[in-house]
C-alpha cells in the first residue's frame, strides 16, 4: 500500500474510533418497547390508546405519539400553545375547530392546527381512526384541556 493511502486509512480508522467513543446522538426506540397507555377519561370520550410516545431531548421542543381512537372515541376540546400536526394513518375520523364545521379526515391526510385554536379530533361513529400527533412544548406545556365534546356536537353520520 502506498504511503498516502496508508495515511488516509489510518486517519479514517482513527476517526471511526473517536466516533465510536462519543455519546450517541441518534436514538432508536424499538417498536413494542414502550407499553400502550389508555387515554385518560378527563381528556377523551370512549376508548383511546396512546402508543410510542416520543419527545425531544435537551433544547428540542417536539413531542408526540401514535393515538388510536375506537369508533365514536374523541378528544375533549383543547388547544396547543405552538399548534399541532396530525398525520392520519388508518381509519376515518373528524376534526373540528370551535365555531367551524366538522371536517372528515382519512389516511394520508395531514392536519395543521394553529397555535391556540380550540379544537377536537377523533374517530368516526362506526370506524376507528389512528393518527400520529405532533406538538411542541412551550414553557413546560404542550396542551390545555377543556370541556368534553357534547353528544350534540359529535356527528353520528359518516
Amino acid at each position: 500500500m502506498n504511503p498516502i493511502a496508508a495515511s488516509a486509512l489510518t486517519l479514517s480508522l482513527l476517526a471511526g474510533e473517536v466516533q465510536a467513543n462519543e455519546t450517541p446522538r441518534v436514538t432508536v426506540t424499538p417498536n413494542g418497547s414502550q407499553p400502550s397507555a389508555k387515554g385518560p377519561a378527563d381528556w377523551f370520550t370512549g376508548t383511546v390508546r396512546v402508543d410510542a410516545p416520543f419527545k425531544g431531548t435537551d433544547a428540542a421542543r417536539v413531542s408526540g405519539a401514535t393515538v388510536t381512537f375506537e369508533p365514536g372515541a374523541r378528544t375533549a376540546w383543547h388547544t396547543h400553545p405552538l399548534g399541532q400536526t396530525l398525520i392520519v394513518t388508518a381509519g376515518a375520523g373528524f376534526v373540528q375547530e370551535w365555531g367551524q364545521p366538522v371536517r372528515r379526515i382519512q389516511p394520508g391526510d395531514t392536519v395543521w392546527i394553529a397555535p391556540g385554536a380550540k379544537h377536537w379530533h377523533g374517530a368516526a361513529a362506526t370506524t376507528a381512526m389512528t393518527h400520529i400527533a405532533i406538538a411542541e412544548v412551550l414553557d413546560g406545556s404542550v396542551v390545555e384541556w377543556m370541556e368534553q365534546v357534547g353528544e350534540a356536537q359529535y356527528p353520528r353520520t359518516e
